[in-house]
């Protein structure tokens, strides 16, 4: 298989970014190709111009989203790792998934309306928050997010679902022992999933 990572937190040493390392080592260990998609340091404009809205008379996708598009073309599975901001993602993945995923790679315009051009293709998040868990599942948090971005984008180009796995209380003074478990947790959950999704295959 071949997965994109798509990492969206500004800071190199971020639980985020280890996160995303983890995923790339995790799954280079079980032979899969991985690709990385840091879009801060990528420098990735989430702006979403006139000229590339689908309603333009000769609407074309900017640049930076072309060569974003050509990269992911052969993905078998999107991996997005991103905070909670305002309970949402940043502002730069909303972009990201405007831009990337939006008519003529995610969708086509079809007779009954939109065609999905992702099928067979998977999508997992692992979000974070400072908020602790109980407090983002009582408040439906996590529940709204996953209706509104992860099962949105997903209907419409045709993806699965796979998980939505998200950790709470991600504050300056977590210690190593609660961020080293909680990394483990990733390439198990990886491991698992993919693993046996590769030994199905063989």
């Amino acid at each position: 298989m071949k997965h994109a990572v798509i990492l969206a937190h500004p800071k190199t040493d971020s639980f985020n970014a280890a996160i995303a390392r983890t995923c790339v080592h995790t799954l280079e260990r079980l032979g899969d190709t991985v690709i990385l998609r840091d879009l801060y340091a990528a420098g990735f404009d989430p702006r979403l111009r006139a000229e590339e809205l689908p309603t333009a008379e000769h609407f074309a996708p900017a640049a930076d989203t072309a060569a974003e598009r050509v990269i992911l073309a052969d993905v078998d599975s999107f991996i997005f790792v991103y905070p909670f901001w305002f309970n949402a993602p940043p502002a730069i993945l909303k972009g990201f998934v405007d831009k990337v995923f939006s008519m003529g790679f995610g969708y086509s315009p079809g007779s009954g309306g939109l065609e999905p051009l992702l099928l067979g293709k998977t999508l997992l998040s692992i979000s974070t928050s400072g908020a602790p868990d109980h407090w983002v599942n009582l408040t439906g948090a996590l529940a709204t997010l996953q209706q509104a971005f992860d099962n949105h984008l997903a209907g419409v180009c045709g993806l699965k679902v796979l998980e939505h796995v998200h950790f709470g209380s991600i504050v300056p003074n977590i210690t190593e022992e609660a961020v080293h478990d909680m990394l483990e947790d990733v390439g198990r959950r990886l491991g698992a999933r993919f693993g046996a999704a590769r030994a199905a295959a063989d």
